[in-house]
């Protein structure tokens, strides 16, 4: 999902214009980037958490030249992904509401196979 069709998606749900939608999903980002830039962690019940990782300077390798390279210390936005976001991963694209079907209405590889084979059609 892309930042431009979750602003369609608010404005769909919420029935809102596309520009409140977009200043919403803006506002919500840039208190996010601004907490990470303070050194502040970010914690979304459910779906994960943002920190801020510290990493020491050290003495790298140019992998073309072979040549030692002086990396400097820095920091990183680090994402720790939430146990229900996890689990709904896992799940994979079935969602109890479609029947089993993927977003595109198409049942998922497996729940195929095991209709070809009741059908008896590629049976060995």
């Amino acid at each position: 999902m892309t930042k431009s069709e979750l602003i369609e998606k608010i404005s769909e749900t919420l029935k809102l214009p596309a520009g409140k939608a977009e200043a919403i999903v803006n506002t919500i980002f840039d208190s996010m980037v601004k907490a990470l830039e303070r050194g502040e962690g970010i914690e979304i019940r459910g779906f994960g958490s943002f920190t801020v990782r510290k990493y020491k300077a050290y003495e790298g390798r140019n992998p073309r030249t072979g040549e030692t390279v002086h990396v400097a210390e820095k920091r990183l936005p680090f994402f720790k992904v939430g146990k229900d976001l996890r689990e709904a991963s896992e799940r994979g694209p079935r969602d109890a509401a479609t029947g089993g079907q993927t977003r595109r209405g198409r049942r998922h590889r497996s729940e195929r196979a095991g209709i070809r084979r009741r059908r008896g059609v590629g049976a060995e």
